[in-house]
């Protein structure tokens, strides 16, 4: 037994393990109740009593050993797994989810590039403003409609402090403090007092152009417009333009394009027309360049606007405007290509 007892205390001092499994393999070995040392102890009570103590004693030697071993070996194993497991600080967090630009931001940032090659720069202003820059510095009557409550948001305290209808407060304000040539782009978040339904929102987003100095002329603006329309659509679009009636140009025009959908020959998109109105132009009114400063009798200009969700909804057939203020990921995600 003496031989058997060196012989397990030589083989634990040995011992070596990889895994947890290795680990429990080897306790239920040596230290179970049908392990080895177990065996060993079952079996001191045929020592004859001159070998007890020599023999009781290394047995005891061998257990202590052999729990000593089992408890360091596991130690090294969970501080070894510790250092394996350490989060590693500079990984970027997994999975990544990438995100996407809205639709919105796509086609504004779209429009913006393509009169950016035209020369027009961006111009901004605040969304609450006050009636002189929305109304009445844009030659709106005081008896006009979109004056009313019904369309607009007015601040209750004060009165003549209102939510924009429109970015043309932006041209307004770049006119009364600037000498022509003026040349400027206006994206920006309008509201107006509407129900919402799948066509209409209390808030939406427009842009709106505003080219200022001597001897501009409508040519001038058509010439932009097709630029426009088939740098945005593609080069086989064509455009037309409707006499149309704003307070802030005169003459004034509604430009519709071909049918981005059918090529113009007719589809339910285009109600078998063949064409789709986008935008609202014409050349700025003499009033308005005298109410921000401006001789009109030396200088001329155009302006138009429209609505980015118009153009998003023609580019990407999104039938519903309540689409593009719901956060749905799942609509979101459509767009990743675009980006």
């Amino acid at each position: 037994m003496l031989e058997k007892i060196e012989q397990l205390i030589a083989e634990i001092n040995n011992l070596k393990v990889q895994s947890a499994e290795e680990l429990e393999a080897l306790r239920l070995k040596y230290l179970s109740k049908k392990g080895a040392i177990n065996d060993l102890m079952a079996d001191f009570r045929n020592v004859p009593n001159e070998q007890k103590r020599e023999i009781g004693q290394k047995l005891n030697e061998l257990k202590n050993l052999a729990q000593d071993k089992i408890n360091s070996l596991k130690e090294a194993f969970e501080a070894k797994k510790a250092v394996d497991e350490k989060p590693d600080l500079t990984r970027t967090a997994y999975p990544v989810e990438l995100g996407t630009r809205h639709p919105l931001n796509i086609v504004k940032n779209e429009i913006i590039e393509i009169f950016s090659r035209l020369g027009f720069v961006l111009a901004d202003g605040p969304e609450v403003e006050d009636d002189w820059h929305v109304f009445s510095a844009m030659n709106f009557a005081e008896d006009h409609p979109a004056r009313d409550m019904q369309d607009t948001f007015f601040v209750e305290a004060h009165p003549d402090i209102i939510l924009r209808t429109h970015t043309s407060s932006v041209q307004s304000r770049v006119m009364e403090v600037s000498e022509p040539p003026i040349r400027i782009i206006c994206p920006g978040r309008v509201y107006r007092n509407e129900a919402i339904s799948y066509r209409a929102h209390c808030f939406f987003h427009q842009v709106e152009a505003l080219y200022v100095d001597k001897n501009v002329s409508f040519t001038d603006l058509k010439q932009v417009l097709l630029y426009f329309a088939q740098q945005m659509f593609g080069p086989d679009t064509k455009i037309r333009l409707r006499p149309s009636y704003f307070p802030f140009t005169e003459p004034s025009a509604e430009m519709d394009i071909s049918c981005n959908i059918c090529g113009g020959k007719g589809c339910p998109f285009c109600k078998g027309t063949g064409w789709v109105e986008i935008l609202g132009c014409g050349m700025v009114h003499p009033n308005v360049l005298e109410l921000n400063g401006i001789n009109s009798k030396e200088y001329t200009g155009f302006a138009l606007g429209m609505g980015i969700e118009r153009i998003t909804n023609l580019k990407y057939q999104v039938k519903d405007l309540r689409m593009f203020s719901e956060n749905d990921v799942r609509f979101l995600k459509e767009f990743e290509a675009a980006n």
